[in-house]
């Protein structure tokens, strides 16, 4: 019967009367021809409610999975006296639908990263797909100030907070306007084997900040619990208040959602970012208890303010070119008609003195180190050891569209024209975005050429922008380089307006 139990962890829910039957098929199979005694059906029933206690065997598929993956041990968790000492970070979708462009109605993913000394949520930021630069802007979020909004209560300012405003305003300029949540810099951050943080891209950004990443045990969800109840009190907390709540399950989801009131992915994620200073840093936490006080719940907030009387604080200030650094990295080469991703390219007057040239990294067999955002195809940056810079390099047929856009409405055009040349394939991504920012047309037939998918790549393209952070390129000032074009074209002025003139008269 423990055998039969024991089978059913990652299998489907079945009955009692499956699993009788299966112990009887294990019993008979060990007794081979012999005759044995088998309980009557009303024992074996008997003797399952005794063994089955906990196990959920015929109950939810999901909690009986995540029961048997629990360890055998007494739970335990590694000990942080500082912030920033072990951080742990998570990905969830969050179950309240949110209004796109174009009317299309759809969930969106939660990433978060949580201070295990004080139980304080540094970063979270909503995103229609957790991509790896969108886990590389936590961690600079997390070393960032928040910086107070428009609309914010001046209740929410750091120097209205118990966080020490006045010490760390000596140290740290950008606290001057900050709202109060702690700045941390991580030390180790714990995740888990999701391919937005065991990618190349986030492992990059955590060397480059200095960074331990401790991946977690597969499968194994305790490794990081802090996180895993911080991104489920975030819903029972926040969510559930929040228009357009579909529950964590289907069984618990409303009926015609999507018809109603639904915040935009903006207006969302400013929503999240005044509660976790509003209410996430201000509530006791039944973790955060000294124990010369075990009567107390200190809240995140006042329990950074204790620690950081004994560990101190060292700002940690980002530039745009640390925010370059941050962004998905890959390797090719400079040709002489520049460099080409993904069916794009890009050239720039710069990139002379680069092409068809060893990049001086023999590791990577002499290819130049490019970095890209993923929300944001217009440009790449690369970066020249020799001057110890970067260089920012324009797509080519960057005038073909209006507006920023990434690679999930790319990879649709590309889609829409697999043969097409790669002006052509810009033209179909241009005009998916003007169809999705002309909103729903009142023509039946017009209507119907556009296909679900189209709506929704476009939709969930313009609900991520671009990272402000990232700099302009140098002028030329700057680089000391040259216009792109040697020759100007001639300038011919216009005749002044004479009112009393003939405009009928030829000149």
């Amino acid at each position: 019967m423990r055998q039969a139990i024991a089978e059913s962890a990652d299998a489907s829910s079945k009955t009692i009367g499956f699993t009788v039957w299966r112990a009887r098929q294990i019993l008979a199979e060990r007794a081979g021809e012999e005759a044995m005694d088998v309980p009557t059906q009303r024992k074996l029933y008997r003797l399952f409610a005794k063994l089955a206690v906990g196990s959920h065997t015929t109950g939810s598929a999901r909690t009986r999975r995540s029961v048997a993956l629990r360890p055998p041990g007494p739970f335990g968790e590694a000990p942080a006296g500082a912030p920033g000492e072990v951080m742990q970070i998570d990905s969830t979708p969050l179950d309240v639908l949110v209004r796109l462009d174009d009317g299309i109605a759809e969930k969106v993913e939660l990433t978060a990263l949580v201070d295990i000394a004080t139980r304080s949520i540094t970063a979270a930021v909503l995103r229609p797909t957790t991509k790896a630069a969108d886990a590389s802007v936590l961690l600079a979020r997390s070393v960032t100030p928040e910086t107070m909004r428009p609309g914010w209560p001046e209740a929410l300012r750091m120097s209205r907070s118990v966080l020490p405003h006045r010490r760390l305003l000596t140290l740290d300029e950008r606290l001057e306007h900050a709202a109060a949540r702690p700045v941390i810099v991580p030390e180790t951050i714990v995740c888990d084997h999701g391919k937005a943080f065991i990618s190349h891209n986030f492992r990059a950004s955590c060397r480059y900040l200095g960074i331990n990443l401790q991946p977690a045990h597969k499968a194994t969800p305790t490794d990081k619990g802090t996180i895993e109840k911080t991104l489920a009190s975030v819903a029972t907390l926040f969510a559930q208040f929040a228009a357009g709540y579909t529950g964590r399950s289907a069984d618990r989801r409303g009926q015609h959602l999507q018809d109603g009131p639904l915040w935009s992915l903006p207006e969302l994620q400013e929503l999240l970012d005044e509660w976790v200073i509003a209410v996430w840093q201000v509530r006791p936490h039944d973790a955060l208890r000294d124990p010369d006080s075990p009567g107390r719940a200190f809240t995140p907030n006042e329990k950074y303010a204790a620690l950081l009387s004994s560990c101190g604080y060292v700002p940690l200030p980002l530039s745009g070119e640390d925010y370059i650094e941050l962004l998905p990295e890959r390797w090719q080469a400079i040709n002489s008609y520049g460099i080409r991703i993904k069916h794009r390219t890009y050239d720039g007057r710069e990139l002379n003195p680069l092409r068809r040239q060893h990049s001086g990294v023999t590791e990577k067999k002499g290819l130049w180190e490019i970095h890209h955002d993923p929300y944001d195809v217009t440009r790449v940056w690369v970066r020249d050891r020799r001057a110890g810079r970067w260089i920012t390099v324009y797509w080519k047929h960057l005038h073909r569209v209006g507006v920023p856009f990434g690679e999930m409405a790319w990879d649709r055009a590309v889609q829409q024209v697999p043969d097409g040349t790669e002006a052509q394939i810009a033209d179909a991504a241009a005009a998916l975005l003007q169809r999705a920012h002309a909103g729903p047309s009142q023509n039946a037939e017009a209507a119907g050429k556009r296909s679900r998918r189209d709506r929704r790549i476009a939709a969930r393209t313009r609900a991520a922008p671009t990272s402000s952070q990232i700099p302009d390129p140098p002028t030329i000032e700057e680089t000391g380089s040259e216009p792109a074009d040697d020759t100007l074209a001639p300038v011919i002025p216009l005749g002044l307006f004479d009112p009393l003139e003939d405009p009928w008269r030829r000149p």
